[in-house]
């Protein structure tokens, strides 16, 4: 019974990413031809230097629990990542070591924010955000922005959303679902903003850091002097070295943030799975340029889906620096009826693509932006061509 539950799980809207993950599945079963779009997962394989790296660490016995905050070495390499890719500076008490970036993120919102906190997510944002910081007791402040700028907020959009009882500002870049990509000078501006309020932690997550198709260099907010010890930067290994199911994140932080995730992940999930943390030590001390293969294919697919999309009357795209993502503005479907069916809203769009096209996208409404629906294009390209001329003839 619903109301034995506790208001707190009640108030958790389900993930929109996974949900239509699962009616995909639940159609493919019934035995419909289903492509997917709507997951956050690369289609590659994890680099086989990885898993040796892994058959290793089974064959040389690791099967112990592990340091909550993680191994020593991993930390070690970690460091080395920071350093190398983002000219960060942490040391080991400035490191800890989760079940995933979201576990990441979500200790932090944990042992940051009290009731009645608010955070500042620019729109659209991670699906997961707005309800990570609902279950710190804290309030999401939506800061919308706009396709004609790249989905990203301004200074002056910032300073416009910070009140006496703002505590932290959350952003993805690249973003989670636009694949936009603050440049240095971009977030030096919000950096400008945030330094007249020192109260504002914030979180800074580069998970999809290595996604980068050359347009806008990566940036980091705590390599600003003045950003540093009040920026929490996460990532992890899910994206770029197609790790999704080893889950392993990270974050570098300020130190009594970290000490603080340290003990609460103490008393809920312990260490990282052991033998997955030994293959990430390999993955970050080797050179990133070990994957640039996976990023030259994202950059072929995106070009090949943002051409088939322009190509369909209603679809209204940027073109996205970042991740392996496209947010189409589909508002000119609104108020139609296609097939039969009335499209009130994104949701709506996204659910009459998946029954009549055949295809699984996700609603814009679950990133914090309701003009929009997110296109995965980590598929291959046949599966890309087919899934959009299903979905432009179900438009038609």
């Amino acid at each position: 019974m619903s109301n034995q539950l506790s208001d707190r799980i009640n108030s958790v809207t389900p993930s929109a990413t996974l949900e239509m993950a699962a009616k995909a599945r639940e159609l493919r079963a019934s035995g419909k031809d289903i492509i997917g779009l709507s997951l956050g997962e690369p289609d590659f394989n994890t680099p086989d230097y990885v898993k040796e790296a892994a058959i290793q660490a089974i064959n040389d016995n690791y099967n112990s629990y592990t340091p909550v905050d993680g191994y020593v070495e991993l930390k070690e390499a970690i460091i080395t990542k920071f350093k190398r890719d983002n000219h960060l500076e942490y040391t080991p008490t400035q490191i800890v070591v989760s079940t995933g970036a979201k576990q990441a993120l979500y200790n932090v919102a944990q042992v940051v924010l009290n009731k009645g906190d608010e955070v500042i997510l620019p729109c659209p944002y991670w699906v997961s955000y707005s309800d990570i910081v609902k279950l710190a007791d804290g309030i999401p402040v939506e800061v919308k922005t706009s396709l004609e700028n790249d989905f990203k907020m301004t200074p002056e959009q910032l300073e416009a959303s910070i009140t006496p009882k703002t505590k932290m500002l959350w952003y993805s870049s690249p973003c989670n679902p636009s694949g936009s990509i603050y440049s240095e000078t971009e977030l030096r501006a919000l950096a400008d903003v945030l330094k007249k309020h020192p109260q504002i932690i914030i979180v800074s997550d580069e998970i999809y850091e290595h996604i980068n198709y050359g347009v806008t260099a990566h940036a980091s907010m705590a390599a600003f002097e003045d950003m540093y010890d009040r920026t929490v930067t996460v990532n992890g290994v899910a994206k770029a070295f197609a790790m999704t199911g080893w889950r392993i994140g990270f974050i570098g932080a300020p130190a009594y943030i970290a000490r603080a995730c340290n003990k609460l992940q103490g008393q809920v999930t312990s260490g990282a799975n052991c033998i997955a943390q030994r293959a990430v030590i390999t993955a970050l001390t080797e050179s990133p340029d070990r994957i640039k293969y996976m990023v030259d294919e994202f950059k072929e697919r995106r070009k090949l889906i943002l051409g088939l999309l322009n190509g369909i009357e209603g679809f209204k795209c940027n073109e996205p620096e970042g991740a392996f993502y496209v947010y189409p503005d589909v508002t000119a479907f609104f108020g139609k009826t296609l097939n039969g069916t009335k499209i009130n809203n994104a949701s709506d769009f996204a659910m009459y693509l998946l029954e009549n096209a055949n295809v699984a996208t996700v609603t814009g409404d679950a990133f914090g932006n309701g003009n929009c629906i997110r296109i995965s294009y980590a598929a291959s390209e046949k599966e890309i061509i087919e899934a959009i001329r299903r979905i432009k003839e179900a438009v038609s």
